[in-house]
């Protein structure tokens, strides 16, 4: 794999934004424009520094794997969309002429009835953008992102605002939400995604136009919000806000700016932080990518603040959504809300379960708490939901994304048309796909973590030092690291030992250095690295099952950290049946009758029945007709029908 120490060039510290990278920190903002009156950077309190930093996209290649497939595809999409077409209801409602028609789907018709999003894609869209420069320092993604922010300012000086919005009725909309009267929409929720996108914008490919703009926007928003009571605030965050606390904890960790992290405070909604922050899981019922926004928002805004009340709050949000919530895929939720497991047995097999926006946004939540606390517990169910949630949800051949990864047995997944179908999956799945090295490595002074098996390179340029990695995981359970330096080095190399190996080695040139019985564990080499050192990991992968304790008789089978599904072919599908324009008709579309193979026996009995075929990560299990069942990883399924869960029968049955 060819290792090369180009790329964007920083001088600034490594962060991660919202999109996925890391604490911002006041040396990341290079030059605020004087009409921000932004008072002096302000250093974070010591309880809220990160003990790891992220390495910064540039530092880090991918090799060939399915991993840079799915981003070379995501890359192209991008460059098909065209900026005009996202930027016609923001012209509109400035009273500009729009320069082009508006896309279809969520960018120009109400998604339900009272619920709209028009703009959000902008936003995803600019921080997707941001985020293919970081990786790619390709320059057409920066001048896609610095003509939009041209436009949109342009926008704010016909508005004479520092708004800038797409949804119908515009700032009036905004005006009547923050009245406390009953409104048709979620402004909030979408502004959110533009002020992230121009944060994206500024931080990440150094557009100053940006900046200003995302400046202008931040004041507008701290004055229209000032004359509310907390109690009318806390009124307002009952209609969905997205992230908000988290960009205006962002601003004011660039900025110092007081009344940022006034805002970001306010915007952390009380009924939802304080039973959290007790250990309360009041989550039932909620709406589940409506409140894992405001807990990444917590988080950040306890990097900001060093206040221990929001960070208590999302580490006890992600322990329970992760190990009590969550399907095997990493996935939660039925037609987006969370449930109670006592039901697990009448919602798992929904065609509605795990909205691929809540598995983007728990990554999200994942890896800032890991920078702060490095546990193989986050980064096992990090792996986990990238496979068979983020890697699983596009569709390899067109680069078209998921909305819901149901488990209704026979069911396909269901993917986004290029130009009409603009769901919030569309969004983050246009930054899934462009930021799968920002997990891989991760460091502190003196240690580098190898938290995932990718064909990679990173390089720590304070060091001097490119560490490459070879794999074919997950096809076999290895990976090899080489060590390029320019003179020794001395650190320690933390390699994850996952929770789903029972044992691991570790060879350094070709000799046993090491050998871990402690699954869910770091390896910790320490020692003087020189030039053209290698090292190898050997771990063990096994069949298991997953069940759910109010349904054991529910059961999904795993290899390692894939979950393993059941292929079951094409039968009364047309070609092009699973692309689709309407989300709402999810569980309808190609729900033709279709006999699901039955499995029969214990789960363990069942389970020691998984035979290998010849082919790499392929299987096969008997059903209780005598036939066999395919299985193969989940995240390799596109284009025909499936089964992840199964319901066990017994013998006499």
């Amino acid at each position: 794999m060819p290792v090369h120490m180009g790329g964007v060039h920083t001088s600034r510290r490594t962060f991660l934004s919202s999109s996925g990278f890391g604490a911002i920190v006041a040396g990341a903002w290079a030059s605020l424009p004087a009409a921000s009156e932004a008072s002096p950077p302000q250093a974070m309190p010591p309880s809220a520094q990160a003990k790891l930093q992220a390495f910064d996209l540039t530092d880090v290649d991918l090799a060939e794997s399915p991993f840079l497939h799915a981003q070379r595809a995501t890359e192209a999409y991008l460059l098909r969309l065209q900026p005009d077409r996202m930027l016609h209801n923001f012209r509109v409602n400035a009273g500009l002429k729009p320069k082009a028609p508006v896309y279809g789907g969520w960018e120009s018709e109400p998604t339900w009835e009272d619920i709209n999003c028009h703009g959000h894609t902008l936003g995803h869209y600019l921080s997707a953008c941001a985020l293919a420069y970081r990786a790619t320092a390709d320059v057409r993604y920066k001048q896609r992102i610095d003509y939009i922010a041209d436009e949109l300012s342009a926008c704010q000086d016909a508005a004479k605002s520092g708004l800038v919005c797409a949804f119908p009725k515009g700032a009036a909309l905004l005006a009547t939400h923050l009245r406390g009267e009953k409104i048709t929409g979620v402004p909030w929720y979408t502004l959110h995604k533009v002020y992230a996108g121009l944060r994206d914008g500024a931080v990440l490919a150094d557009s100053a136009v940006s900046r200003t703009v995302l400046l202008r926007l931040a004041d507008w928003g701290v004055v229209a919000t000032k004359p509310l009571s907390d109690a009318e605030f806390e009124a307002m965050l009952e209609t969905e806000y997205g992230g908000m606390n988290e960009i205006y904890a962002d601003l004011y960790a660039i900025t110092g700016k007081q009344e940022y992290r006034v805002l970001a405070e306010r915007f952390s909604q009380k009924a939802l932080l304080q039973p959290l922050a007790r250990g309360l899981d009041h989550l039932d019922g909620m709406h589940a990518n409506t409140q894992i926004p405001k807990v990444v928002g917590f988080q950040r805004v306890y990097e900001a603040t060093g206040d221990e009340r929001y960070h208590d709050a999302a580490r006890f949000f992600w322990k329970t959504v992760a190990h009590t919530r969550s399907f095997a895929t990493g996935g939660h939720g039925e037609n987006e809300h969370f449930f109670a497991m006592a039901d697990f047995e009448k919602r798992v097999f929904s065609a509605k379960g795990s909205e691929t926006c809540g598995q983007h946004n728990m990554l999200k939540l994942t890896r800032a708490l890991f920078l702060q606390e490095p546990r193989a517990e986050y980064a096992d169910y990090y792996e986990r939901t990238l496979y068979n949630g983020i890697l699983a949800s596009q569709d390899p051949d067109t680069g078209m994304c998921t909305y819901f990864q149901g488990a209704r047995p026979g069911y396909m997944k269901l993917y986004h048309t290029p130009e009409d179908s603009f769901w919030c999956c569309t969004g983050t799945g246009m930054e899934n796909h462009v930021k799968y090295r920002d997990s891989i490595y991760f460091r502190d002074d003196q240690s580098l973590y190898v938290n995932l098996f990718i064909p990679s390179a990173v390089r720590w340029r304070e060091k001097g030092a490119v560490l490459t990695q070879e794999t074919s995981f997950p096809e076999t359970p290895n990976t090899l690291l080489g060590w390029r330096v320019n003179r020794p080095v001395d650190l320690a190399l933390k390699l994850r030992h996952p929770s789903w190996s029972r044992s691991a080695t570790v060879l350094v040139n070709g000799k046993q250095a090491m050998r871990s019985i402690a699954p869910g564990s770091y390896i910790d080499l320490r020692r003087t690295w020189r030039d053209g050192d290698r090292v190898e990991l050997r771990l063990t992968m096994e069949t298991g099952v997953e069940r759910a304790a109010a349904a054991p008789d529910i059961v999904a089978f795993t290899y390692g950290p894939l979950v393993l599904a059941g292929a079951l072919g094409q039968d009364g599908l047309a070609p092009g049946a699973d692309i689709i324009v309407n989300e709402r008709r999810y569980g309808s579309y190609n729900d033709t009758p279709f006999a699901v193979p039955m499995l029969t026996g214990e789960p363990a009995a069942l389970m020691a029945k998984i035979r290998p075929t010849s082919r790499p990560l392929e299987f096969t299990i008997p059903a209780a007709d005598g036939r066999s069942v395919r299985l193969i990883p989940y995240h390799r399924i596109a284009h025909e029908r499936y089964a992840t869960y199964w319901k066990l029968s017994t013998p006499a049955a």
